[in-house]
């Protein structure tokens, strides 16, 4: 086994340590000894639940101003172990050099660090409680370090990243934090505060024992942020933000702490358990990895997903809701019960998310559950469903060094929809009563996803285990197809048939809805999917329909088929979801290649964005007519189409009347422009700052047009991204377009070298960043120019996944793939698979799942004169 010494032992020392490691290793020789590998496997995670508990972390770590200056830290773990036959293995993934000094019950012994653990002896512990103290220089990866600010990430390992500790979801701790931090700095952590010393040019932030939580779940944030304190609903909460708009935050903050006070409200009610933590605070951090995270008692937001302008659209203020929601069940789906083991992440997530969907009813005022709930999940989970890279929702881990690959659209758009048809299998208040249960069962602890199902399995006689087999541990969707025989314009005969989507003859039981559509009337029956073909008896006797939709009622899951020869018929539907269910079953028929080619749903979707009203809708539909525009379309075609789409677009933005919908239409068109006078329009919107008639722009909508004229190399394009810096007055945002910039320079040699930098781990710090680099320098503009990429980028995935964060493998894929549909970027993906065929499963996956529109591209673009 290999042996990392501190560089900083001399001879003697690192005597000791070769003869301590020998040792060590020695007695990894014997009989059931646990091998000593990277990351955390679960052979050790089974062993250490079974003999440590009782776990606290006093952690002190000192902060400089200097974010280059290495933070110096100490720690205490005090455990207890019921049995004390083998090396305590402690995870830290560092240096070995950055480990000072360890004492064990008092007695200073010599360092041994082999593959990312500490090892202690046995023979410096005993049976019952044990004191191990560490000095240690923190480790980097992790704490997000900025010039002012620095905030802890460590889900789903890496706690082990930044100070050595017991890192598995199951063995949960309290941790008794002290920073030292800059005098002009706040801070905020899992656990109250406690007092604050001053001492010298720091001051010393020492906060409670927090409550008992995973270790992925503990958190600080230090650095110069503005405080908000407000009460709502008897409930303190302390908000922490760097925003400087006057207008954003005036707009801003009381929805924020209300969305806040009515989840909680709406989580208490549902579950019956008060929130079950010490406190409840937020912070908005600048262009955070995610969304949000749920840290225990302080959660942490992507600040430009809270703060929103004047501008906002409907969608915008739903996302917020959501997000905030979500956050907030996790309180309870997560943090108070917490899987046993990564390979049930999705268990926390899904019920986020669902929990997320339902906060939504009551948090926003006019919000239409059912066509958010489709809007939000479906297209998501379709997107990788489909692909041959598809993974189930419950997938296999050995090693948490893997566990963040798991995370995805399935587990956080699929398990939702799953979870959805479940509730409907068994009923609203069966299920409530089951996760009632479930939660009082396991509060504070951790379960597994099989103890959940046998909770809910006795509350419904229907067989949830092999329900659960296809849905849960089984990657895919169906493709349903039907059959109807009609007399006399009477229906005959309705039946409906299901396959899976890779030819399998798997059943998804499920329910949905199927609309038959007159032209008076809308008649919808339930469809009871419980075999692989079944008769929709209701419909027998029925006048034949002028058009059939299926999963009219937005909870069926698969690809259902649709009329092209009736298109007519969908604006006609009063109903926003039925309409918006049409949408979705004509962009997976296009995908599928299932009678409805490119141009055909390009140009239905520029006519209907006219006169869809509803504005989710509207989202969906100008979402689809970019895709549709940059992928599908033969870069001929596109070009020889472009001025007639621009005028539709344009047209369609004057004759809507709500303001939002103008706006999403002007996104639309300032994505899609192609031609010489649609580029000179937004220049000159751009440089005169006004917008046209209704559209309401602001800091950031003009920063987004700076960029897509660099990006089309306006003739002014080489100053343009210069004089928008100028005007951006957050220091933050102004550091992100700085570092935008070389990436959508005119000059080609800038580009490469801003690609060939992201090979350094430090110049992807900012991942947001770089994915949305990523995207402007892969666009189909500049395509010619990166495909020379590819195959690099392929490269660095791996390290990307060791270095990254959770959703930074996936980001990276997307971002690069996302736009090709040539042949050679095609054969990119293909030989590099065909070169590694011993890849890692998982990123294998990933990569198939970012390629599958390049590969479905080589059959629907056609060229086109």
């Amino acid at each position: 086994m290999k042996l990392v010494p501190s560089l900083l032992f001399k001879a003697g020392a690192m005597a000791l340590l070769l003869f301590s490691a020998a040792s060590c290793s020695q007695t990894a020789t014997q009989s059931n000894a646990l091998p000593v590998e990277t990351g955390v496997s679960q052979q050790l995670a089974t062993y250490r639940k079974r003999v440590v508990s009782n776990i606290n972390y006093n952690l002190h770590l000192s902060i400089p101003e200097t974010k280059s200056e290495p933070i110096t830290a100490s720690e205490l773990i005090t455990l207890t172990l019921t049995d004390n036959t083998q090396p305590l293995q402690l995870d830290f993934k560092e240096q070995a050099s950055h480990l000072k000094s360890i004492k064990v019950n008092g007695k200073t012994i010599p360092i041994v660090f082999e593959n990312e653990h500490i090892l202690v002896e046995t023979k410096f512990l005993q049976e019952g409680e044990n004191k191990i103290e560490i000095d240690f220089t923190a480790g980097n990866l992790s704490l997000n370090r900025n010039a002012d600010y620095l905030y802890t990430l460590l889900v789903p390992d890496r706690a082990r990243t930044v100070f050595p500790v017991i890192d598995q979801p199951d063995l949960k701790a309290t941790f008794t934090l002290a920073l030292s931090i800059p005098r002009s700095w706040k801070a905020v952590a899992n656990a109250p505060l406690q007092d604050i010393v001053a001492k010298g040019e720091q001051k010393v932030y020492r906060f409670q024992e927090s409550d008992k939580i995973s270790t992925y779940l503990f958190s600080f944030v230090a650095g110069d942020f503005n405080l908000i304190s407000r009460t709502e609903a008897g409930r303190p909460m302390n908000f922490y933000h760097r925003e400087t708009d006057s207008s954003k935050l005036k707009l801003s903050i009381d929805p924020i702490f209300k969305i806040h006070a009515d989840a909680l409200a709406f989580m208490e009610d549902y579950t019956q358990i008060p929130y079950p933590f010490q406190k409840f605070d937020f912070v908005a951090i600048p262009d955070f990895q995610y969304g949000g995270m749920e840290h225990v008692g302080a959660i942490d937001y992507k600040a430009s997903t809270l703060f929103l302008d004047e501008g906002a659209t409907k969608d915008q203020r739903v996302s917020r809701s959501n997000l905030i929601a979500h956050e907030t069940a996790h309180m309870w789906f997560g943090d108070l019960v917490t899987m046993q083991w990564f390979n049930d992440v999705w268990m926390k997530e899904v019920f986020a998310n669902f929990m997320a969907d339902k906060i939504s009813q009551v948090t926003v005022a006019d919000a239409n559950y059912d066509l958010k709930f489709l809007i939000n999940h479906f297209p998501a989970a379709y997107g990788v469903d489909r692909t041959t890279g598809a993974n189930p929702i419950r997938q296999q881990l050995d090693n948490l060094q893997d566990a963040g690959s798991m995370y995805g659209n399935i587990i956080y758009h699929k398990a939702p929809v799953m979870m959805r048809q479940l509730e409907r299998l068994m009923g609203e208040a069966k299920f409530q009563e089951g996760l009632r249960e479930y939660l009082k069962t396991y509060a504070n602890g951790n379960a597994t996803w099989p103890q959940l199902i046998e909770i809910l399995d006795a509350r419904t006689p229907a067989d949830l285990q092999a329900w659960n087999q296809v849905w849960v541990n089984e990657p895919g969707r169906p493709v349903f197809d039907y059959q109807l025989q009609t007399d006399k314009s009477k229906i005959t005969s309705f039946t409906i048939s299901q396959k899976g989507e890779d030819g399998s003859d798997r059943l998804w039981p499920q329910f949905f809805e199927v609309a038959l559509v007159y032209k008076d009337r809308v008649e919808e029956l339930t469809v009871n999917m419980n075999a692989q073909q079944v008769a929709l008896k209701e419909a027998i006797g029925k006048q034949q329909p002028e058009f059939i939709l299926f999963n009219s009622s937005g909870q069926g899951y698969g690809q259902f088929p649709i009329d092209k020869d009736n298109l007519e018929a969908i604006p006609k539907l009063q109903s926003p979801l039925m309409r918006a269910s049409a949408y979705i079953n004509l962009y997976e028929s296009m995908l599928n290649n299932r009678g409805i080619n490119p141009d055909l749903l390009l140009t239905f979707t520029a006519l209907e964005s006219e006169k869809e009203a509803e504005e989710l809708n509207l989202k969906l539909l100008t979402g689809y007519t970019s895709d549709i525009f940059w992928k599908f379309l033969s870069p001929e075609y596109r070009k020889l189409m472009a001025s007639a789409y621009e005028k539709k677009l344009w047209d369609n933005m004057e004759k809507q009347q709500d303001t939002n919908a103008k706006k999403l239409l002007f996104k639309t068109y300032q994505d899609i422009a192609l031609t010489p006078e649609a580029t000179k329009r937004l220049y000159q919107v751009w440089k005169t700052q006004q917008a046209p008639d209704g559209v309401k722009l602001t800091e950031d909508d003009y920063t987004s047009l700076a960029l897509v004229l660099a990006l089309r190399e306006y003739p002014e394009g080489n100053t343009i991204l210069d004089k928008q810096l100028a005007r951006i007055k957050n220091p933050d945002r102004q550091k992100r377009l700085q570092f935008l910039m070389p990436a959508l320079s005119a000059d080609v040699q800038v580009r490469d070298a801003f690609f060939a930098s992201l090979k350094e781990e430090q110049n992807r710090d900012k991942e947001a960043w770089v994915a949305t680099a990523l995207g402007y320098l892969h666009h189909p503009l500049r395509s010619h120019t990166s495909e020379k990429y590819l195959k690099q980028s392929l490269e660095m995935l791996e390290e990307i996944q060791l270095t990254g964060d959770i959703f930074f493998p996936t980001n990276w894929l997307n971002a690069t793939f996302g736009s090709y549909q040539t042949p050679e970027a095609a054969a990119v993906v293909r030989n590099f698979l065909e070169a590694n065929p011993t890849y890692n499963p998982k990123l294998k996956g990933k990569i198939l799942q970012a390629a599958d529109n390049l590969f479905r591209a080589q059959q629907l673009v056609q060229k086109q004169q």
